[in-house]
C-alpha cells in the first residue's frame, strides 16, 4: 500500500471528485431518526426503491412509531414490509430491534442515543439480524455519531482502484477510513453516500469506468 496513503489525501482526494460531480447527497432520506433505523433493517439485500414502498405501507397504516411496531404483530408487520422482499425476516428482525429499544431503553431513541457509541455499538450488535453495516447506519444516519458505514460498493470502488486489498474485512477497512479523516459525522455522512451513488451508477459488477467521475484518478501524483 503506498506510503502516501498514511496521511489521507487520497480520500480527500476522491471525496473531492465524487462530491465536485454529484453534489450533496443529503442522505438519509427520512422524516425521523426511527425512520431512519427502520429503512437501516428494510434496505439488507434489496433496492432502495423497494425500501420506499415497505415504508410509505408502515406510514399509511399508523405503524411507524416505536409503540406501534412494538405492539404489532410479527405477520402484519410481515404483510406490509412484503415489498421489501425477505418480509418474515425482516418482520422478526425489526420485532427484535423494538424489544431491545423497549428493553434497554422504555422504547425511547433520545435514551438510547445517549449512550456511548462504543457501547451502543456492542449492544446492537447483539440484536438478532444487525450486523456491522446496519449497526453503524443506525448510529451515523440516525444517531449523528462520527462511524464511517462500510458497504459492498466502498470495499468494490477502493479495491478497484488499488487502494484497499480485497480481502481486507469490514473492520478493517473502516479502520482505514476512520483513522484518515477527521472524526466528523457529516463527512462520513456525505463520503458514504457519494460512494454508494458512485457503486449505483458507475461501480457495478460489470463497471462504466468511461464515465465514472474517477475515470483519471491514479494514486501516482496524488
Amino acid at each position: 500500500m503506498p506510503e502516501i496513503l498514511k496521511d489521507g489525501k487520497i480520500l480527500r482526494k476522491i471525496y473531492n471528485l465524487l462530491y465536485s460531480s454529484f453534489g450533496p447527497r443529503r442522505w438519509w432520506p427520512a422524516d425521523t431518526p426511527f425512520e431512519v433505523i427502520i429503512g437501516a433493517i428494510l434496505t439488507q439485500n434489496t433496492a432502495w426503491t423497494n425500501v420506499v414502498r415497505a415504508i410509505k405501507n408502515l406510514k399509511e397504516n399508523k405503524l411507524l412509531t416505536p409503540k406501534k411496531l412494538h405492539e404489532v404483530n410479527k405477520e402484519r408487520l410481515a404483510m406490509l414490509i412484503r415489498p421489501a422482499g425477505y418480509f418474515n425476516i425482516k418482520s422478526s428482525r425489526i420485532k427484535h430491534f423494538m424489544d431491545f429499544l423497549f428493553s434497554e431503553y422504555s422504547g425511547s431513541l433520545r435514551k438510547m442515543f445517549k449512550e456511548d457509541t462504543r457501547k451502543l455499538r456492542e449492544k446492537l450488535l447483539l440484536v438478532k439480524g444487525i450486523g456491522p453495516e446496519t449497526a453503524d447506519s443506525i448510529l451515523l444516519y440516525a444517531g449523528e455519531r462520527a462511524i464511517f458505514v462500510v458497504d459492498a460498493y466502498t470495499k468494490r470502488l477502493l479495491s478497484r482502484h488499488g487502494i484497499l486489498n480485497g480481502n481486507m474485512d469490514y473492520n478493517e477497512i473502516q479502520a482505514y477510513f476512520m483513522a484518515r479523516l477527521p472524526e466528523n459525522a457529516r463527512l462520513y455522512n456525505e463520503f458514504h453516500a457519494l460512494i454508494v451513488q458512485t457503486g449505483k451508477e458507475f461501480c457495478r459488477p460489470k463497471p462504466i469506468c468511461h464515465k465514472c467521475p474517477l475515470r483519471y484518478f491514479k494514486i501516482k501524483g496524488v
